[in-house]
């Protein structure tokens, strides 16, 4: 993983070269983001670049041709020891540590590092039980940073969702961060560090990982995972900067469907009143199956809350899309501080009774109903 290959978090990059470079590393770091975000993508491109053996004192990026960096990249490397959530599943009856489920976590990993805890559990088989870090994973961890380093310069210790800890693990956890071992970093990677005791957060350095720009998001999908130019900006809008986010929308419904296309025509119904064409939607709507149901509704709040933003200042929506811009300042005529609570509510009501399988047909009449009601209280 290089630097390169994270959208955006140019901040977060320079901060963590700089330290390199100034040989001012911190022996335990924090990187805390939302679940989905770029914190274990940036971890683990902080630790190839630590151990990199080919990076100059000028470097900002790891080399990526190098034995460590291609064994980081496999997560092969010897120096480099995951901590991760776990739980008993059928492959694994008892004694449930990271280092039993260590292939599964290279191959979940390899597949994306912007997965969160409930894609975790799933992949390993969990069903409905939850993860944790158990005391045993204390001891383990102990024996662990007791070695010097094989190969490395460093030895690197991820604990991914340390929030997740058992008290025994996090008691052992900061015995170590108290008296660190020689050449060894501990990179935190937290969705929820809140939940961490105060005395680890006291001894760690923040790392704090922002949501993306709506454009770095949506280059990052059209670049780098080949999603149409359109599609990936109606992605980005829904994620609201979040790349898991994204990226399990994109995975989660078809990507040939244009939300804008049908959420402009949907609201243009609404407002003519037509009741005959709410229904011919509503067909449309059914057809759309339940995922891409649920994705639409959630564009059409995101969309909503610029046309709002846009009525009170069009200062406030920037890098609105040109395809975007005629139907917005139209709409924003329409969508007011006095109507846009109880639309948002029909929306979010909506999404509410698809996800409980009501009837999409139904749900879909239903709320074009009341949104004709709602647009004409600003008309």
């Amino acid at each position: 993983m290089r630097f390169s290959d994270i959208p955006g978090q140019q901040q977060v990059k320079q901060l963590l070269v700089r330290s390199v470079q100034q040989n001012h590393v911190a022996h335990a770091q924090l990187f805390r983001g939302a679940e989905g975000s770029a914190a274990l993508p940036l971890a683990l491109a902080f630790a190839a670049f630590l151990n990199c053996e080919s990076r100059t004192p000028d470097a900002d990026d790891s080399c990526g041709h190098c034995p460590s960096c291609q064994k980081i990249d496999k997560l092969i490397h010897p120096d480099l020891n995951f901590i991760v959530p776990v739980t008993t599943t059928k492959a694994v009856a008892k004694d449930a540590t990271s280092s039993k489920f260590m292939a599964d976590w290279r191959t979940f990993v390899l597949d994306s590092p912007y997965q969160g805890l409930n894609d975790w559990m799933q992949h390993i088989g969990a069903e409905n039980k939850q993860g944790s870090i158990s005391k045993e994973e204390s001891l383990q961890l102990l024996r662990l940073v007791s070695l010097k380093a094989f190969e490395a310069q460093y030895k690197l210790v991820v604990i991914w969702q340390p929030e997740l800890m058992h008290p025994a693990a996090a008691n052992a956890v900061l015995k170590l961060l108290e008296e660190p071992p020689t050449a060894t970093v501990f990179l935190l990677v937290s969705h929820a560090p809140e939940q961490l005791l105060p005395t680890i957060i006291s001894r760690v350095q923040p790392v704090v990982v922002r949501p993306l720009s709506e454009q770095d998001l949506t280059n990052w999908l059209r670049d780098e995972h080949q999603v149409p130019e359109v599609k990936a900006r109606q992605l980005a809008q829904l994620a609201e900067g979040n790349p898991g986010a994204a990226l399990a929308a994109q995975h989660a419904a078809a990507t040939d469907h244009d939300y804008f296309a049908l959420f402009a025509g949907w609201m243009r119904t609404c407002f003519s009143n037509k009741v005959s064409e709410m229904l011919e939607r509503s067909d449309e709507f059914q057809k759309l199956g339940r995922e891409n149901q649920k994705e639409f509704l959630q564009y059409a709040l995101t969309l909503l809350r610029k046309v709002l933003l846009f009525g009170l200042d069009p200062q406030l929506v920037p890098h609105l899309p040109a395809q975007e811009q005629p139907f917005v300042q139209g709409f924003s005529r329409f969508v007011t501080p006095l109507n846009a609570d109880p639309i948002t509510r029909e929306l979010n009501d909506a999404h509410y009774h698809i996800e409980r399988n009501a009837n999409p047909r139904m749900v879909f009449v239903d709320v074009s109903l009341r949104m004709a009601t709602l647009l004409k209280m600003a008309a």
